[in-house]
């Protein structure tokens, strides 16, 4: 057991460059590809808070609500997503629901601005 908590104390004070290393061994000797979440987790504290405080890239589109103009908003929502007009009604009747994943912040501004000018409440995850 010992040997376990000497191994997880190792793994916890690597440094960025060293998890980085680390994913490398295991994907190209082991075919193993880790998550990118486990090797966030193991950078996190190994880094003394730069992670965390590295800015996010991708962002998440999240209608609220429709607020008093739902038609409007269901108009904005087709015309950014591209759906249908029943998709995108139901989109809007389903909210809180997300409108589009994975955008660069200017994209997911703009998405935002845009949904907010029809009446909707938006907001960025």
């Amino acid at each position: 057991m010992a040997d376990l908590k000497a191994f997880a104390e190792q793994l916890v004070n690597l440094t960025v460059k060293e998890v980085n290393e680390l994913a490398t061994i295991l994907k190209e000797e082991y075919g193993i590809e880790p998550a990118a979440a486990a090797v966030a987790v193991a950078a996190g504290p190994a880094a003394g808070g730069a992670a965390a405080a590295e800015e996010k890239t991708s962002f998440d589109v999240v209608l609220k609500s429709a607020g008093s103009a739902k038609l409007q908003v269901v108009k904005a929502v087709k015309e950014a997503c591209g759906l249908g007009l029943k998709e995108a009604k139901d989109l809007v009747d389903g909210a809180p629901s997300v409108v589009k994943e994975g955008l660069a912040k200017d994209e997911a501004e703009s998405l935002k601005k845009t949904l907010e000018e029809a009446g909707a409440e938006v907001e960025l995850k």
